[in-house]
């Protein structure tokens, strides 16, 4: 699904803040896009076990159709089968965030916009300014599991800013840097305010 509102004016002037985060101001919205880290490294050995763990899941379906199998064997195949689908798809979806994510932010006169984008592909999901409340940093201690956990490639999430909308909390901000999480947070709760008073 195309998101033609996340495009930018040719005219408008994008802006950096910290290494990862751009935006762009405009005089009725505000664009921001968070790319993800760029490490060559672990894209490459993370592509390399994909690629690894495609050929692994081709022999073995192969083999279900070209050998003679006793039950026991095809049941053990259909095991397998279900683990490598599952760690496909979770390490597929990591690699190509790797590739060709970007998380794009809209902050226009009424409305908080927020998509998770593989190229031109995601779904983008609008909030109500009024409606949202508590927006907030989501830090874990440094050196704990959870931070560890986090960093690690083979993990999308990791989002740095959150707020309450509805009874549910939404997060964004997938493995930022504690200061460039800060200047997010800075820059979305100064938009989100001017917005909101200009409504009044």
């Amino acid at each position: 699904m195309r998101f033609p509102l996340f495009l930018y004016c040719y005219f408008c002037v994008m802006k950096w803040i910290g290494e990862r985060i751009s935006f762009v101001d405009e005089k009725y919205r505000t664009t921001v896009v968070i790319h993800p880290k760029d490490n060559g490294m672990v894209r490459a050995l993370m592509g390399a076990w994909f690629a690894m763990w495609l050929v692994i899941g081709g022999i073995v379906i192969w083999s279900y159709f070209t050998f003679s199998l006793t039950d026991q064997e095809k049941i053990a195949i259909y095991v397998f089968m279900a683990f490598w689908l599952y760690f496909a798809i979770r390490v597929g979806r990591a690699f190509f965030w790797l590739l060709w994510g970007k998380e794009l932010l809209k902050i226009d006169e009424a409305s908080f916009t927020y998509k998770k984008s593989i190229r031109s592909y995601g779904k983008a999901k609008s909030f109500l300014l009024d409606n949202i409340s508590k927006i907030r940093m989501h830090q874990p201690e440094e050196k704990s599991f959870q931070a560890a956990w986090e960093s690690s490639p083979w993990i999308k999430g990791g989002e740095r800013i959150e707020f309450d909308y509805a009874g549910k909390v939404v997060r964004m901000g997938r493995k930022l840097e504690k200061r460039d999480a800060e200047l997010l947070y800075k820059l979305l709760t100064k938009r989100v305010s001017e917005r909101l008073r200009k409504m009044k």
